[in-house]
């Protein structure tokens, strides 16, 4: 490897309380980030070279990012880097399909269920009574031709009844919202975890056995101060990232990338144990 490559590695800081393979981890991470390792990912001995680390640090970086998927193992071709084909910026208010359509990809979503109904648990959660109406949209969202994320929205039917006329094959939600119902989002609550979809949700994501995705759960609050909108999204992990920016004064920023692990760890929770009934 020129040594273009080896100026991009941060010397370890063995004063520190963050374990050296973690050093590791993070920095591969950067490096992987800047389209370091496209065209190949370094041997162990080359890291060992790079960091002046021990095999068995390297050995145990390189190990936690395969359980990432960040890193794979090819037979012939070696250990190879997997970057997302996405990345959303955690702490910014996003519409899946501007953040899609903005990496030059056409987000197409296929319309499951635009009606309304009833739900006691997700009316609580929008601070209604539990018999009151709701509008429930539920979209298999595509990206480039390849299923992406399961997206089941509520919303209350007093605010919303007039999206039962938008087409959603090709439009965002929140552009819907501003535009039939004269709502914009104003504040926003995410909560983002690893599931095992069950197996009509794995064979809508195009997901295998055993296979993990972003279980996304969304509150949002119009800029009127009411709730207005509760969602899960299921999005796949090997195709969607989400990263993290922040900056500390006197050093470079930091940037990583939150990815699932390609098997869960024993115990994940299922997306039907997220899911609210009905």
């Amino acid at each position: 490897m020129g040594n273009d490559r080896r100026t991009r590695v941060t010397p370890l800081d063995r004063g520190s309380p963050v374990p050296l393979w973690a050093q590791v981890v993070d920095d591969l991470r950067h490096r992987m980030r800047s389209g370091e390792f496209a065209e190949r990912f370094p041997t162990d001995r080359e890291l060992v070279a790079q960091y002046g680390a021990s095999r068995h640090t390297v050995r145990e970086a390189v190990r936690c990012l395969r359980t990432e998927g960040l890193v794979v193992r090819e037979r012939g071709r070696g250990s190879q880097a997997v970057a997302p084909e996405f990345e959303q910026l955690v702490g910014s208010f996003y519409s899946l399909f501007r953040s899609i359509e903005c990496h030059g990809v056409e987000q197409v979503s296929s319309v499951r269920a635009l009606e309304v109904r009833t739900d006691p648990e997700v009316a609580s959660r929008l601070g209604l009574q539990e018999d009151e109406q709701l509008v429930f949209l539920e979209r298999l969202r595509q990206a480039g031709g390849e299923p992406l994320a399961l997206d089941r929205t509520w919303l209350p039917a007093d605010l919303a009844l007039p999206l039962l006329g938008a087409d959603f094959r090709h439009t965002g939600l929140y552009d819907e919202l501003a535009a039939r119902c004269g709502l914009e989002a104003g504040w926003a609550r995410e909560r983002i975890r690893p599931v095992v979809p069950d197996p009509s949700e794995r064979r809508a994501l195009g997901l295998g056995p055993g296979e993990a995705a972003f279980a996304i759960e969304r509150l949002t609050r119009a800029t009127s101060g009411r709730l207005m909108e509760w969602r899960l999204g299921l999005v796949r992990g090997d195709r969607y990232a989400f990263v993290a920016e922040w900056q500390t004064q006197g050093r470079r920023t930091l940037a990583p990338v939150i990815q699932m692990p390609a098997r869960p760890a024993e115990g994940a929770p299922t997306a039907s144990a997220l899911r609210s009934p009905g």
